[in-house]
């Protein structure tokens, strides 16, 4: 069985460099948990204007990502605290 895969776009890599370590290793740690267990939980989906894209809880931090199911890979578009993550998403959309 092939395993899943994340990728980080450059604005979320930018915004992945800008957080401090600890928030930083929460976040790849929980993207490391999130596809070595993806087929055992239920993505939670992001309503309109955002349908397509997901999120990943991290305290207070947001992981902003979408699923492409026939390449087991999951793109992580934006990363920030809640109150504006969602903003980030659809500027960047």
């Amino acid at each position: 069985m092939d395993q899943w895969k994340f990728n980080i776009t450059e604005d979320a890599q930018l915004d992945l460099a800008k957080l401090d370590i600890q928030v930083k290793n929460r976040v790849l740690a929980k993207l490391d948990w999130l596809v070595n267990h993806f087929e055992d939980i239920t993505p939670i989906p992001l309503g309109e204007p955002l349908k397509g894209f997901f999120k990943l809880r991290v305290g207070d931090w947001r992981i902003a990502y979408e699923v492409e199911d026939a390449k087991k890979s999951v793109t992580v578009h934006a990363i920030d605290r809640r109150d504006k993550v969602y903003k980030k998403l659809l500027r960047r959309k």
